[in-house]
Formats: structure tokens, sequence, C-alpha cells
């Protein structure tokens, strides 16, 4: 019996599939949307400085600057991950809508973090013009 080919080659490996997470306009802008959820009301305004900065990398993605914004993606969704994970939350609010948001908040920061450390790491940026 021989493999089919073609399903050998649609295959991806797990270093693939984080690069091309990271290398993605999404989820920056999925995570600026939580991180927005948990912090403007009351509003905090320095979790909320993260915000802005994810969404240019979003916009800076889609002007086709995928290898860079991978790296300033990585970088803030590590950060935020660094502090949110200071703040101790006793284990019957880590189950109520708000601690379940800032746990699947932390858990894509840090899907950002590996994703876009791979495809900063691994990318290639395209050589200026002669």
């Amino acid at each position: 019996m021989a493999k089919d080919s073609s399903i050998e080659e649609t295959k991806q490996t797990l270093v693939q599939r984080f690069r091309a997470w990271g290398e993605n306009s999404f989820p920056p802008t999925l995570l600026a949307s939580l991180i927005t959820a948990q912090h403007a009301r009351p509003f905090q305004v320095f979790p909320m400085l993260f915000t802005p900065v994810l969404l240019f990398t979003s916009y800076a993605n889609l002007q086709g600057f995928k290898t860079d914004t991978a790296g300033i993606s990585a970088a803030w969704s590590g950060l935020y991950l660094l502090l949110a994970s200071r703040r101790r939350q006793p284990l019957k609010q880590k189950f109520g809508a708000r601690g379940l948001v800032r746990g699947g908040t932390m858990a894509l920061c840090l899907v950002n973090l590996v994703g876009g450390g791979l495809a900063y790491t691994l990318g290639k940026r395209e050589q200026e013009g002669s």
C-alpha cells in the first residue's frame, strides 16, 4: 500500500502551526478585545495601555509587516501575561464569568507569546531595494 502524498503534505508540525498563529492578525485583536472587556469597567488606565498597541500590531500585520508585528505582539502579550499573573485571585472567583475571561485572556497571551516568538525568530524580512 502506497501512502497518499497529499495527506502527508497537508500535515503541519506544531512549530508550523504556532508560527502561522503568530503571523495571523486576528489573535492580537481578540486579545485587545478581552483586555478591554476586563478593564473598561471600572476603567483601569495601565492595563488599557495594552489595547492600542495590540490593535496597531493587527493593523501593521495587514499592511504586510508580518514578522515585525509578530515580535511586537509576542512581547506585549508576554508582558500582559506577566503582569496579570502577579494579581492573585481567590479560588471562588476563578470560576465566575470574570475569572473565566481572565483565564482565557491569560491562555491567549501564552499562545500569542509562543506563536509570535516563533514567527519572529523564524520569519524572514524582505531586503530593501538596492
